[in-house]
């Protein structure tokens, strides 16, 4: 019997992959280990949304982002062009409506990489010199995206869409981690931010043996920057799946 999956994402998605595994049979546990979360004030959001027109490209850092957007606008701009990092993102704008045979959708064509760097081999660079773009993320993230857009000559805007912050703890999730960790199962883990959190939970719920355990386990990751991180933290069992649910649900389905 194929041991239960641990899904790592955010609980709505979450919940969505988890119910997803176990209608094709395959157990699965729920462990958020990032919280999504409105933005407490979106007046900057709601300010830039209400002049989306100005801008030649938008572009998406994750599903979530394109989520915490649509909550704040009826009709997308046919003239804006949307960048996305991959097969989740495309999904999610698809649930709202925006499809490519209707609207100019860029995404990383390497479904092994997902990412900010593949997203920009996929991008024309040279048509955005001196264009206005707008990038829509979390409250925090990594640069690379927003910098290389500025370096190829792009005006560029960054907007906060939602808030991510690391599950908390409490004495229930310290509880369900330490049985996760004496027990037989295999990890989704879709962020490299993520992976930071569980070593952190992990210390705290088990410190003298925590961090041992949790390397044995096996890793299932989407993009090879999360592969590199886990290898250079110690984690030796990282299989490297296509990027996207799709990806993932594949892998886990041919896995013994």
């Amino acid at each position: 019997m194929a041991e239960p999956v641990v899904v790592t994402r955010p609980l709505r998605q979450a919940i969505e992959f988890a119910n997803r595994l176990e209608a094709a049979g395959r157990a699965a546990v729920v462990f958020p280990l990032l919280q999504i979360a409105p933005l407490p004030d979106a007046t900057a959001l709601r300010a830039v949304l209400g002049r989306l027109s100005e801008f030649s490209l938008a572009a998406f850092v994750s599903p979530n982002a394109i989520d915490a957007t649509f909550a704040h606008i009826e009709r997308w701009p046919p003239e804006v062009a949307l960048a996305v990092m991959g097969q989740s993102s495309r999904q999610a704008l698809a649930r709202h409506g925006i499809t490519a045979d209707k609207f100019q959708i860029t995404s990383p064509t390497d479904p092994r990489r997902s990412d900010s760097q593949t997203l920009l081999e996929a991008l024309d660079l040279q048509r955005l010199q001196s264009a206005k773009v707008l990038i829509l993320r979390g409250e925090t993230g990594r640069e690379l995206l927003g910098d290389a857009l500025r370096a190829a000559g792009a005006q560029v805007e960054q907007v906060a869409a939602y808030r991510r912050s690391a599950t908390t703890s409490t004495p229930a999730l310290m509880a369900q981690l330490a049985g996760l960790l004496d027990t037989d199962n295999c990890w989704v883990i879709t962020s490299s931010e993520a992976l930071q959190v569980l070593m952190q939970l992990v210390a705290e719920a088990d410190p003298q043996h925590g961090v041992a355990k949790i390397q044995q386990k096996k890793l299932l990751v989407p993009h090879e920057r999360i592969r590199e991180v886990a290898q250079s933290i110690g984690f030796s069992a990282v299989e490297l799946t296509d990027a996207g649910d799709d990806g993932l649900f594949g892998k886990l389905q041919s896995a013994p």
